[in-house]
């Protein structure tokens, strides 16, 4: 895997245990700021249709 800029979210703050991003094209990784070897990777299109469904609620039953 090529160099990567990897992001994490405002909201992170100075918390170093988060999800960090990054994108080369058209794949995007994903990563937890505590465990940096641990990568998935996945497309563009797969990752926007799980924000819209996380945000639909469609996966509250695995955290209530």
């Amino acid at each position: 895997m090529e160099q990567l800029t990897w992001q994490k979210s405002s909201f992170s703050g100075t918390n170093t245990n988060c999800l960090e991003i990054a994108s080369d094209g058209s794949l995007v990784h994903i990563r937890e700021s505590d465990d940096p070897t641990t990568v998935v990777t996945t497309t563009r299109a797969k990752l926007h249709a799980w924000i819209n469904g996380a945000k639909a609620g469609e996966f509250d039953h695995f955290v209530a």
